[in-house]
């Protein structure tokens, strides 16, 4: 049994991360190495909110291999202190989604990392999107900050 006889998952016709990784279209990455990319959501649902992904495609946490488990764990950790360090938010929200019931969008395993807001947790409702530039800033200051 494959995850796919279990979860629902989002009808996506291509994979946006992949697109991103690959170039396809512009979305701003902080750091890469050959396992996995921490990435800037034009969604910020905190301060600031970046995402962990593999690299290699994998739909849900069910497709990871142990390899591949290690190094996002470590990839969020590294982006809890990047965000810890720069940003000095008092709580830091990490959640990650599989299956549409669970509000899965993308099909490409992601874990959100995210600084919390002055009033506590994040922003679940509708939000503005960043511009390409307004993350790219977010970027630049976290760089020299996280180290995969």
């Amino acid at each position: 049994m494959t995850n796919k006889d279990v979860l629902e998952l989002p009808d996506n016709d291509s994979c946006a991360f992949c697109e991103y990784l690959s170039g396809q279209r512009p979305y701003t990455t902080v750091a890469t190495n050959e396992q996995i990319a921490v990435l800037v959501t034009h969604e910020q649902r905190g301060i600031p909110h970046l995402l962990v992904i593999p690299v290699c495609h994998r739909e849900t946490i069910l497709d990871l291999d142990d390899e591949e488990a290690k190094a996002l764990m470590i990839g969020v950790r590294q982006a809890a202190l990047a965000i810890n360090e720069v940003y000095r938010r008092p709580g830091i929200a990490i959640w990650q989604n599989n299956g549409v019931p669970a509000s899965q969008t993308v099909s490409h395993v992601h874990f959100h990392v995210a600084g919390t807001l002055d009033e506590g947790g994040t922003d679940w409702g509708d939000i503005e999107e960043l511009p390409l530039d307004a993350t790219d800033a977010i970027a630049r200051k976290l760089a020299p900050h996280l180290k995969l």
